[in-house]
């Protein structure tokens, strides 16, 4: 029964001991082990504020990113519409230009048709007298064959014919 219960110089002894090695480890190894729990402390929190102060400029960033983005799209936006604007006058040039063109064209087209009409119609008064003329002169020889009816017509011409 001595093992299980000790005597009281061994407490002693004991109690010594630990002290003594209790005062070793405050001398030696607590200052060091606290100063290196502090350091470790105060490194976490600079990794924590260093965290913190990343992440507030990862959202200025973000912000950021999210303004140039709004303005590219403004910018695509205006261009569009720059070259919408463009292309409608483009487009409208293109009509008016061709508008004009059809009407000069429809214009020389009257005047050519005119000119056509004119000429065909001088032809046909030409073709006219010519038939006239031809008719006119077999009308006379038919008339004017036998010397008698030749004395005649110019008889009654003259009749025609006052004198003043």
């Amino acid at each position: 029964m001595q093992i299980v219960t000790p005597e009281l110089g061994l407490i002693f002894w004991q109690l010594v001991i630990f002290g003594i090695v209790l005062l070793l480890l405050r001398a030696f190894a607590w200052k060091p082990i606290l100063s290196s729990l502090k350091e470790r402390e105060s490194s976490i929190e600079g990794a924590l504020r260093m965290a913190d102060q990343a992440k507030l400029e990862m959202q200025e960033l973000k912000a950021g990113n999210e303004k140039l983005l709004a303005e590219a799209r403004m910018e695509r936006d205006r261009i569009l519409k720059e070259a919408t604007d463009v292309s409608n006058q483009l487009i409208e040039q293109a009509k008016n230009k061709a508008t004009e063109e059809g009407s000069r064209m429809i214009l020389q087209a009257r005047e050519a048709i005119q000119n056509e009409k004119n000429s065909a119609l001088a032809e046909v008064k030409n073709t006219a007298a010519k038939l006239s003329i031809d008719i006119a002169e077999r009308i006379l020889r038919r008339e004017l064959a036998d010397q008698p009816a030749q004395q005649q017509l110019v008889d009654s011409y003259l009749k025609e014919v006052k004198l003043n």
